[in-house]
């Protein structure tokens, strides 16, 4: 790519390089991956940079929501296992939608849905 060109992504904040202490720009691998698509959507597909930009950012945003539909669905999953006492003061495991079986410990259990 031309220096102008890279000169105007950077501006645009299609990518972010490093910099060195002469202030001289240092792409990582992930900034010349970033910089491919950008060549392929402009020449290939036709995108102006507006577009690109929007695409980038809305491929970020769903890489982020990806990974908090993740981390919820741990959540679910450990608040889909339930501890209670029965009316001797038994603790009582079991899962959200199944009959309590009892378990066999004098232990008290702290359950933090929040911990995995």
């Amino acid at each position: 790519m031309h220096p102008q060109t890279l000169r105007q992504y950077d501006r645009l904040g299609l990518v972010e390089p490093r910099r060195t202490a002469g202030r001289g720009r240092r792409y990582s691998l992930r900034d010349v991956a970033t910089l491919r698509e950008v060549q392929r959507l402009s020449q290939e597909d036709g995108v102006n940079l507006a577009g690109i930009k929007r695409i980038l950012e809305l491929e970020r945003q769903v890489r982020s929501l990806a990974g908090e539909v993740e981390r919820l669905r741990g959540l679910v999953g450990a608040a889909r296992r339930v501890f209670t006492a029965d009316p001797s003061g038994d603790v009582v495991a079991g899962t959200l939608g199944r009959r309590p079986s009892r378990v066999r410990t004098g232990a008290l259990v702290l359950w933090d849905p929040r911990r995995r």
